[in-house]
Parts: structure tokens; C-alpha cells; sequence
């Protein structure tokens, strides 16, 4: 039977207690210059270590409270300074000089000098195994850091990192005090303990509850000409996980801006009146990656039945909206060095039939695939942070079914997923999608020694596994070290196609960033990737 999905939305009891509860906020309410904000996010924020930020609920809080030296224009991509008034680089993308602000202090009066820059990108880039700092998924080749001067900072590379200026312009390379970086990457799940130099100041963390933002009043130095302090007072991050109340309280004028509206919410907010942002995270598609190692996904021909056994026009017209374009890549459409490979992922279940014949999986009387008395099914978990994932692996699953093919969708506690998504054998797929302005977005989900979705031999995993692709890694190290710029997006263009045409990856569709904001606030700005900038958030007259 096909899939459907309610579009109502339901107060429950829970909902009427939330609202009530915002309420007591009389800020909520008044239409003056230095109310406080409010801000749902469906997921609490997990650790603030810059570099995990590509969680969305952890750049939420890291965009107000952290500056870059860069920063990237959401229209042209354009590299501009930030904390950097300038910078150079030499010929073979090996050496980058930057030369920095004076008078910038983080949080707590200390200055952001040429040293406390030096500090986080030798973490950032060479990794802390002593408080078990993770290297930044952004930063290839990195050597060292070197303080020329109090303003001025050199990185040395130990080959061309030609996507090293747009990695100083991404929410992992956030610049955080020398005391934030002294204490253990656990510690650093709590919000109060990030020292930053960003236009808002960190002023509670309640665990799973709140994140209370105030503005830092001698903030002088944004991206922009003549930036100044933040335009509001304060901001409250609260986590509410279910739909239905946070569109219910933004309706209802107890929430000012609402993160991850699902599509089946979409038309009743712009109905209403209120407004509707979908930024682009411009990386790679939403997809679903395979293990080759487990010898139920080895075989290619396998893969290739379920790449075309896949009907993604179903999936974005049953479940998602025109926010969601069916993927035609690996890479968005927005991406640099997209190339529309359409044609090599059409939906075509009886090809899909044909080679899971040639393949030996024959069907049973049960209606699933069988071989040497081993049935044809395979294990996914769940993707939390990813919209409506659930639901939509409920829908692939009914596709594959037609197959004959089990698709069972497990989930559980985090822990557990985390082990889980680490073994082939237990997840021979798993969810696959990142968001970056660069080229580099291919190396750090494919890559062993980044997001490894393969789950490569030599990658994150502590599993002896017999499974190397190192024509890939060749390639995506090429992406990371290529200086001429058409020959790197010539070789993306490369990558995307090897990617498909080993049915290492299925795109399903391009993701955006969903928010919701109440009609009389202005200034609301994202990020190139569709993070929140609230720092110039104001109110109408009423």
C-alpha cells in the first residue's frame, strides 16, 4: 500500500502546557526593542567543540557565540574577511598568511591574538589525543601554525590545501579561547563553558532544556562594515521536539523563530501569514551510502538494483515539498563542481529485477529474495536530525519490498546506533548527507579518515575489514590537494560520477534547512549552509 502522511496538526495536552508555560515570559508578548527571543530547535545540542558543529543544533548556538576569520557570502560564495583584514597565499597553496584585527577580546576579556588563532587551528588541524580533540573534518594537509606577530599568523601545510581559505570561513573553525581548548572535548558539552569572541555571550544551559543567549555589549568587529553589538538582548534556545508544538507556538505568537518545519507544515505557516526560510546546506544530497563489506551490498549488481529499484520522485512528491528537488548528483545543485547525472539514477524496477537475477538472488514463495538459503535483507537506522527520516525510510522500504527486498529501519539508544553505524555486518547502509560550500564536502563524508560512510578499511571503525576503494581515496585526496581551480572541479565532476556508477551512493534529494519566523521580525540571515545569524534581528512597529 502506498504511504501517507497526516498533515494535521494536533495540541495535545503536552502542547497546551508548553504554551501556557511561554507565556509566563512576558517578553514573549510585547512588541518592544529589547524583548527576548524565542527560538525552538527540535534537538538538544550535543558537544560544542567547534569542529562538531555540523550537527545543526550545535551551529545554531555556535553562529552567535563564535567568529571565523572569514566568512563565506550565502549569494556568491565569495571569501571575505572577518577577524582577517587580509591574507595571502603562496603558489602551490602550501603556505597562508593571514593578517588579523587588532582589539578583538573573546567573552571573558582575553585577547584574540595571533596566538590564541595559532592554538585552534593547530587543534583543529592536528587533533588533541591528550583531551581526545578530534581533527576538523574541514582541514587537509595541515603541519603547523606559526605567530609571526601579535596580528599576524602563518599556516604550513605538508601539501597544497587549496580548500584551506573556505575551511576558515566554516562554523568548524570558530574561534574559541585557549581556556575553552584546555579542557576535555567531554567537557565542552556545556554551552556556559564555550568562550568565544561572537556578538552573544552564553548565559544559562539547562541539559536538554534551554540555552539562554545575551548580547555581548562591546561586540564591534562582524563580517560586515560597520557591524556593531547584536541588535536584540537576549535569545532563548528552548528544545521542543515534537512538531506539532513548536508550530503551535509560533502560530500562537509564543515562539519567534521555529528550526526544521517539516513539509507537511509548510503551507499552513505561509497560509497564516508567517514566514518561510529554506537555505540550502549545498553539499552532499541526502542519500543513503552502502558498506560494500557486507557481503549482501559487496556485489555491485546488488547495489545497482537498489539505486534504480529507488523511486525518488515518490519519495520528494509524497513526503517532502518543492524545498526538497529530487538529487540529480551526489552533490546539490548549488554545489561547486555539480554535474546533473540524472540519467545514471533513473527508476527502472525492472532493470533492478534483472540484476538482482543476474545476481543470483532469486524470489521466494514469500515474496523475498533468496540465496544458498540466505534471504536478501538488510538493516538501516534511523537518522534523527535528518527530516521526516523515518517516514521516508518506511517508504523506501515499501519500494524494495516490491523487490523483494527486507529493508528493516531499527533505532534505539544513541550509544547503541553509534556502534551500530560503525559495523557492516549490523548496518550495511546507513543515511548519508553533509552540508559545505566546497569541494572538499566529497572528501569529508567519503574519506576514511573523515565521516568514512563507506566504512573503508583504515577508517574510523576498530573492525578488521577487508573493503578498500583507494582509486576513490586517490581521488578525493586529489580534490583536497589540487591547486588549479577548473582541474579540482573537474575531477569533482570525476568523483561524483565513480560514486554512482559503483552504487556506492543513492541521492535521494537535495536537503535544506526549514525554518519558520513570526512576520514582524526582520533580520534573520543564515549562513552559507543554512545555519542561523541572529545578530541582526529586530522587530516591526505594531
Amino acid at each position: 500500500m502506498p504511504l501517507h502522511h497526516s498533515v494535521s496538526v494536533r495540541r495535545s495536552a503536552l502542547a497546551t502546557v508548553f504554551l501556557a508555560g511561554l507565556s509566563a515570559f512576558p517578553q514573549a508578548q510585547s512588541r518592544v526593542p529589547d524583548r527576548t527571543i524565542i527560538y525552538l530547535d527540535p534537538q538538544e545540542h550535543t558537544n560544542l567543540y567547534p569542529p562538531a558543529g555540523g550537527f545543526y543544533p550545535n551551529g545554531g548556538i555556535l553562529s552567535q557565540i563564535t567568529d571565523r576569520l572569514t566568512w563565506q557570502d550565502p549569494e556568491t560564495l565569495e571569501i571575505k574577511p572577518w577577524l582577517a583584514t587580509d591574507w595571502s597565499v603562496n603558489a602551490d597553496s602550501t603556505i597562508y598568511t593571514f593578517h588579523l584585527r587588532s582589539g578583538v577580546t573573546f567573552s571573558d576579556g582575553t585577547p584574540l591574538d595571533a596566538q590564541a588563532v595559532a592554538l585552534n587551528f593547530q587543534t583543529y588541524g592536528k587533533g588533541n589525543q591528550a583531551l581526545h580533540f578530534p581533527v576538523s573534518e574541514a582541514i587537509s594537509n595541515f603541519d603547523h601554525a606559526e605567530v609571526a606577530s601579535p596580528t599576524t599568523v602563518i599556516f604550513h601545510f605538508t601539501h597544497p590545501a587549496p580548500g584551506f581559505l573556505q575551511a576558515t570561513s566554516v562554523l568548524g573553525s570558530g574561534i574559541v579561547s585557549p581556556a575553552t581548548l584546555g579542557r576535555p572535548f567531554d567537557d565542552l558539552g556545556t554551552a556556559t563553558g564555550i568562550i568565544g569572541s561572537g556578538p552573544f555571550v552564553v548565559s544559562a544551559d539547562i541539559p536538554g532544556r534551554e540555552v539562554d543567549l545575551v548580547a555581548r555589549q562591546d561586540y564591534r568587529w562582524g563580517p560586515k562594515a560597520g557591524e556593531g553589538r547584536a541588535t536584540v538582548e537576549r535569545i532563548k534556545i528552548l528544545v521542543v521536539p515534537e512538531d506539532s508544538i513548536r508550530v503551535g507556538a509560533l502560530l500562537a505568537g509564543q515562539a519567534d523563530i521555529i528550526r526544521q518545519v517539516e513539509a507537511y507544515d509548510e503551507e499552513q505557516i505561509c497560509r497564516a501569514g508567517y514566514r518561510l526560510f529554506a537555505p540550502s546546506t549545498r553539499g552532499v544530497n541526502t542519500g543513503l551510502a552502502f558498506r560494500p563489506d557486507n557481503p549482501l551490498v559487496a556485489d555491485i549488481r546488488v547495489r545497482k538494483a537498489l539505486l534504480h529499484g529507488t523511486d525518488r520522485q515518490e519519495i520528494v512528491s509524497v513526503l517532502y515539498s518543492r524545498n526538497y528537488p529530487v538529487a540529480r548528483s551526489i552533490l546539490s545543485s548549488q554545489a561547486a563542481g555539480y554535474a546533473d547525472f540524472s540519467q545514471k539514477l533513473k527508476y527502472d524496477p525492472a532493470l533492478a529485477a534483472s540484476l538482482l537475477d543476474s545476481a543470483g538472488w532469486r524470489m521466494g514463495e514469500d515474496g523475498l529474495r533468496h540465496r544458498n538459503g540466505q534471504t536478501l535483507r538488510l538493516g538501516i537506522h534511523v537518522s534523527l536530525p535528518h527530516p521526516q527520516n523515518k517516514t521516508m525510510l518506511e517508504l523506501i522500504a515499501q519500494q524494495w519490498r516490491r523487490l523483494g527486498v527486507q529493508l528493516d529501519i531499527m533505532s534505539g539508544a544513541a550509544a547503541g546506533v553509534l556502534l551500530d553505524n560503525l559495523n557492516p555486518q549490523r548496518t550495511p547502509l546507513t543515511v548519508s548527507e553533509v552540508g559545505r560550500a566546497d569541494p572538499d564536502v566529497l572528501k569529508s563524508e567519503f574519506f576514511p579518515r573523515n565521516r568514512d560512510s563507506l566504512l573503508q578499511k583504515g577508517g574510523q571503525s576498530t573492525k578488521i575489514r577487508a573493503f578498500r576503494d583507494e582509486a576513490l581515496d586517490t581521488m578525493l585526496l586529489d580534490i583536497a590537494s589540487i591547486t588549479d581551480r577548473e582541474e579540482r572541479l573537474r575531477r569533482v565532476v570525476a568523483v561524483q560520477e565513480y560514486l554512482i556508477d559503483n552504487a556506492y551512493d543513492i541521492p535521494l534529494f537535495e536537503e535544506p534547512q526549514v525554518y519558520a519566523a513570526s512576520p514582524d521580525l526582520k533580520g534573520l540571515r543564515f549562513e552559507a549552509v543554512g545555519r542561523p545569524v541572529l545578530r541582526d534581528l529586530e522587530f516591526t512597529a505594531p
